[in-house]
């Protein structure tokens, strides 16, 4: 059975972008909210943050509240902030397989891409 994972680096620091606040959503007609948690101090979470059931074939979107994260680790932003939330819109084909989806971030840039 198939499983959504994800990691955030915080390439500004070098490190794992801990305590970072994320949403993940279905798009079906209309945003559905499937989840939300924390990233850990790897930057990860503990467990898939989508797997069973609910993991199936569809577009979907992460939402990374990297602002809050960079302004708790005293990084001074603009007001408003270049990147205060970064969403990824992505698609799942294959509901067997895994998908890993990282974001790599800084206050003023991030990437994403297909990870294993």
């Amino acid at each position: 059975m198939g499983q959504l994972t994800t990691h955030v680096l915080d390439t500004s620091a070098g490190r794992p972008g801990g305590g970072i606040t994320w949403a993940l959503y279905r798009l079906q007609g209309e945003h559905r909210k499937l989840c939300s948690g924390v990233t850990n101090d790897d930057g990860r979470n503990d467990g898939p943050i989508l797997s069973g059931e609910e993991f199936g074939p569809g577009t979907y979107e992460l939402h990374f509240e990297v602002g809050d994260y960079f302004r708790q680790n005293a990084i001074e932003l603009a007001s408003p902030a270049f990147l205060d939330t970064v969403v990824i819109r992505f698609g799942i084909d294959d509901g067997s397989e895994h998908y890993h989806v990282p974001l790599l971030v800084s206050p003023y840039g991030y990437s994403t891409y297909r990870g294993s």
